[in-house]
């Protein structure tokens, strides 16, 4: 099977990977850099993160890398991202097109796909009302109800889960933890349940070491600049204690270092697919052999409450759980160790690769 995988960069990480991408004159320099950081790691398939000759990787929507295999195959300097990656497929002679990024390469861009490529298959796991990707031979993702969404629409939908990142296991082995208590993700004034989470964990920073790296929106800083200390937009602030120990976003390497050395992890899922459960945190602080506290719902199997994680059902009880596995350093080394070995035995790369060979058929 020639595979080629295209993924999408998220936009808060553009800045770091141009860093990480700044020497390197070749596409495949480039490319190496990009997967030593780990940044999304947890989808790229076997062959992908094993540099396979038959398998090839690229992000569509990155412009400075795309440019330079543009320029080593003698295209155009003004060649359209589309078209440059259809270039690249046609050039790689692919058979099977695994796209990450289906809302930027819909259904109009399987029409130009070369005839090489027999099969084609969308990762998306979100909600996606008017959604122009339902020609790929195989929508997939790890949230059931957005699967059977799919299917209702007269796609073909199928379960693919994220896979451990074996680097993650040098991380998961670290005894010294000093941060007590590590959030990371977004934070929006659309998010009210996360912030009446994040404010309840925040308060304990008299007496635990809490870090919150938080990627917070454009209106949010808004909010907080002099402009928000008055006025309608004041609601929009984030609490003084929630602000005392926030940090910038992490990313790649950062954020697994971030997760090493943190005790517990607290994961709030977005609602986005009803009662399902399964977002990236799961995988990267379970594989980083965190104790990770979670909201309750439906997680994926054998990632199951009490054993590998614990859950919560009202953000107002996660200060009292958080300071229990915290005195209880027993549990929750169990919890994390338990965890740990879950997503290592369940979730490992090679039984990803042998869902996505089944679901290609």
């Amino acid at each position: 099977m020639r595979l080629f995988q295209n993924s999408g960069i998220y936009r808060a990480y553009r800045p770091r990977l141009e860093r990480l991408t700044a020497g390197c004159d070749t596409f495949d320099a480039a490319m190496r850099a990009f997967l030593h950081d780990r940044f999304g790691a947890a989808h790229f398939l076997a062959p992908v993160l094993e540099g396979r000759e038959d398998a090839f990787l690229a992000n569509g929507d990155d412009t400075n890398c795309q440019r330079l295999w543009a320029a080593e195959q003698g295209l155009g300097p003004n060649l359209p991202l589309e078209d440059i990656l259809l270039a690249q497929i046609e050039h790689h002679r692919t058979e099977v097109f695994y796209n990450l990024d289906p809302v930027r390469y819909g259904d109009a861009f399987l029409k130009r796909l070369p005839g090489s490529v027999k099969r084609s298959i969308a990762w998306r796991a979100a909600p996606s009302g008017g959604a122009n990707f339902l020609a790929y031979d195989a929508i997939v993702n790890n949230f059931p109800s957005l699967l059977d969404g799919y299917r209702a629409q007269g796609a073909r939908a199928e379960y693919l889960f994220p896979g451990h990142d074996p680097e993650m296991d040098a991380y998961a082995a670290r005894t010294e933890r000093p941060t007590d208590v590590l959030f990371v993700g977004s934070y929006s004034r659309h998010h009210r349940v996360r912030a009446e989470m994040l404010e309840a964990i925040a308060k304990l920073r008299g007496e635990l070491a809490i870090v919150m790296h938080l990627d917070i929106s454009r209106y949010t800083r808004l909010a907080e600049t002099p402009l928000g200390w008055v006025g309608p937009l004041r609601k929009d602030r984030r609490a003084a204690d929630i602000r005392a120990v926030a940090r910038p976003p992490v990313f790649g390497r950062d954020l697994i270092e971030a997760i090493s050395r943190a005790k517990i992890v607290v994961n709030g899922a977005i609602d986005m697919a009803g009662n399902d459960r399964g977002n990236m945190r799961v995988w990267e602080a379970l594989g980083c052999g965190a104790a990770m506290i979670s909201d309750a719902g439906n997680y994926p199997p054998h990632i199951l409450a009490g054993e590998s994680f614990v859950s919560y059902d009202n953000p107002a009880d996660i200060s009292g759980i958080i300071l229990e596995l915290i005195q209880d350093k027993g549990r929750r080394d169990s919890i994390a160790d338990f965890g740990s070995k879950t997503i290592r035995r369940f979730y490992d790369k090679k039984t990803q690769w042998k869902r996505f060979t089944e679901i290609v058929g």
